[in-house]
């Protein structure tokens, strides 16, 4: 064991002593770009509802704006950033007030206090149900991160994220990934929504095949009671196919559609069949527009079965089959799928969003969780 006062233990230590007030520093330089961000929204705001000479300046504030400043990204796109994320986040004002000092922050004609004052009437209104504060917000997040959550219009989804961000220590690359693949929506709808998020933790670099329990096809614009059949269905996924690709996952190519097969002289057609590059394997996927039914099961594993017996090349892996249907019962599902050889996955998919108030009381258990 090394002394404290050796030559190695002095080298340790000013190695510990950088590596910490490096990321203290570069915390506190993200909360003082997050908090000066605020204050131009703020300047941006009033000006624009109390400047004297605002009319001169019209539609085109932010650009001359841009061009006075000279500032390095501050461009126009940055400055209605600030403009947008002061409206969205009034609660930040209390959290500016406390941290910075008043005099060096604001200028001579406009004092601090007034910005508190008028808050309520220039920011949008936010739910309090569902907000975090504004010290949570701006010692937790970068404005990086914000600037993600800041293009979500609804308020609880927003909060979804940014709690969701900071329990499961998102990095900007991953929150982008969770706000695109409707995070929001699978936890609030699924029947175990804590192991949902459990996958999401620290797991920046997550690859390969996700077995979801709910695709999110709402990119098709189909309303919800409109009757499909499965060629109509099949049809607007292939209308869609980027989009389509999207929801399944990383690492999805599109192979065949309708694929005939042959087994005992008969043929057969598959719905929908896709390589995944990362698991190098294929995708054999069902599409049914009801309820799942054990009668199902039979034909998606004759399908993979025949895959793996006749159409594996050298470097292939098993194939997998998804089921996908409008309903499914986690017991039923269960009894069919035990002792199965193959691997085959049953998923609900929806092409409507749920309506927000299913989400409530996920998002309030969320809450709760959190703040005890």
């Amino acid at each position: 064991m090394q002394e404290k006062n050796s030559f190695e233990g002095l080298i340790q230590s000013v190695k510990r002593l950088d590596e910490l007030t490096k990321t203290q520093a570069k915390s506190a330089v993200n909360q003082m770009l997050t908090i000066r961000n605020w204050i131009i929204g703020y300047y941006i705001v009033n000006y624009e509802q109390h400047g004297e000479d605002r009319a001169e300046y019209g539609k085109q504030l932010l650009t001359k704006m841009a061009k006075r400043l000279n500032i390095k990204g501050l461009d126009r796109s940055m400055l209605n950033l600030c403009r947008v994320f002061y409206k969205k986040y009034p609660q930040i004002c209390d959290s500016v007030n406390n941290k910075l000092n008043k005099k060096s922050v604001v200028d001579n004609k406009l004092s601090f206090s007034e910005i508190v004052d008028r808050k309520n009437s220039i920011c949008e209104t936010v739910s309090h149900k569902f907000q975090l504060d504004g010290d949570t917000i701006i010692n937790n997040l970068s404005f990086s991160q914000l600037r993600l959550i800041m293009q979500i219009e609804d308020p609880m989804e927003r909060y979804f994220y940014e709690l969701e961000c900071i329990k499961c220590g998102w990095s900007v690359r991953e929150l982008d990934k969770q706000i695109s693949s409707k995070l929001f929506f699978r936890a609030g709808m699924s029947k175990n929504p804590e192991k949902l998020l459990e996958k999401t933790v620290n797991n920046p670099e997550a690859h390969g095949f996700d077995e979801k329990e709910l695709y999110m096809f709402d990119f098709l614009n189909i309303d919800a009671d409109q009757k499909l059949n499965e060629s109509d269905l099949e049809q607007a996924l292939m209308d869609h196919l980027q989009d389509f690709l999207l929801e399944m996952g990383n690492g999805f190519c599109f192979e065949a559609r309708q694929k005939r097969i042959v087994i005992d002289d008969d043929y057969y057609f598959i719905d929908l069949v896709l390589y995944n590059r990362v698991l190098h394997c294929n995708v054999i996927i069902e599409l049914k527009t009801d309820k799942f039914k054990p009668e199902h099961i039979g034909q998606i594993n004759a399908y993979v079965s025949y895959y793996k017996d006749c159409e594996m090349t050298e470097g292939d892996n098993p194939p997998i089959g998804i089921l996908m249907c409008t309903e499914k019962g986690p017991k039923m599902v269960q009894y069919v799928l035990n002792g199965m050889d193959e691997k085959i996955f049953i998923s609900k998919y929806m092409v409507q969003l749920p309506d927000k108030s299913q989400l409530e009381e996920f998002l309030a258990k969320e809450m709760k969780d959190y703040c005890s």
